[in-house]
């Protein structure tokens, strides 16, 4: 009976993976949806080879002699051993290369949406274009309309990155001076978890974002609000605001509509909105914000952005507000 519980609890366990944020077993976009049906036929396939070669294992062990005869004709070796593979082989080759043909076309020819990923270390320079050729800048986080193909084109600033959401769509490697484009098209609205996965020194693990499939009418609106200045600072936000001008923050980080024009680190125009902080590192709340401005190379091993030891814990609580109203 203990022996009963300890295999259920493992099976919850095992169970626990086919789903999440960051399953592929879980996908909600189409290029995913098309690697999920590929894995399974393949699996399948391969168990119903295991199953086979059991089976004539246990004839040649324990049969007759007549069915041992059999399995060692020249037929069976020829057929069995040769010419099935080779059809069989092939046959999931060509289907496999049907089903995952790419879908770069199809996002050009309804060519609106383009978003360039570039990854540095160790987080995620994202900039919309959109029809119009206007750029919106943003960071560690993409939004996506439902239903809509859209294409990336994956880039790096230093070394080889990976980017991967497995619920999406496969990995693609990010090369310094090449552009590799991966096309995402979401089937249903939620959120999903990527991360970069070619190992690329120093915090790699915590280099991860977050992918938001919305409703096109508010993936709409929201790139529209994506696109305009900072929210002005209320006047109990002043205070934090002016640290952030005059403490180094502005050197390497951009907030639209005010002096801080950094390209450094990611830009923070609207940073309060995003669902996490730090590369999905951290949740997105003001404790967050104090935690990392004050502890970052505790959160987040070897990341390049400076200990800032300078600020009393009252300034650092209005930096943190200020720079969680930005939305």
């Amino acid at each position: 009976m203990r022996l009963a519980r300890y295999f259920a609890a493992a099976s919850a366990l095992a169970l626990q993976g086919c789903a999440g944020l960051q399953s592929a077993l879980d996908p909600s976009g189409a290029e995913a949806e098309r690697i999920g049906t590929l894995s399974w036929l393949l699996v399948l396939f391969s168990t119903a080879i295991l199953v086979a070669v059991c089976l004539i294992t246990a004839v040649a062990l324990f049969g007759g002699e007549r069915w041992r005869a059999r399995i060692a004709g020249e037929r069976i070796v020829i057929g069995g051993g040769l010419v099935f593979p080779i059809l069989a082989l092939s046959v999931l080759l060509i289907y496999g290369f049907y089903l995952m043909s790419p879908g770069t076309t199809e996002a050009r020819s309804q060519g609106a949406l383009r978003i360039e990923v570039v990854g540095e270390r160790w987080w995620w320079r994202v900039t919309y274009v959109d029809e119009a050729g206007r750029r919106i800048e943003s960071a560690n986080e993409i939004r996506l309309p439902v239903g809509r193909p859209v294409e990336l084109e994956l880039t790096s600033a230093d070394v080889i990155h990976s980017f991967w959401v497995p619920r999406l769509a496969g990995k693609l490697d990010m090369i310094p001076g090449h552009t590799n484009t991966l096309t995402l098209q979401a089937t249903k609205a939620g959120i999903s978890r990527g991360q970069c996965a070619e190992y690329c020194g120093g915090p790699h693990a915590f280099m991860s974002f977050y992918v938001i499939a919305m409703p096109e009418d508010q993936f709409s609106s929201w790139l529209a609000g994506e696109a305009g200045d900072a929210s002005a600072a209320k006047p109990d936000q002043a205070a934090g605001q002016a640290l952030f001008l005059s403490s180094g923050c502005a050197a390497c980080h951009r907030v639209r509509g005010t002096d801080a024009r950094g390209t450094i680190g990611p830009d923070l125009t609207h940073v309060g909105s995003r669902h996490s902080l730090a590369a999905a590192t951290l949740e997105n709340d003001v404790a967050a914000f104090v935690r990392w401005i004050r502890d970052g190379q505790h959160v987040k091993p070897e990341n390049l952005m400076p200990p800032f030891e300078i600020f009393t814990d009252d300034e650092l609580r209005q930096l943190a507000a200020y720079l969680d109203q930005l939305r």
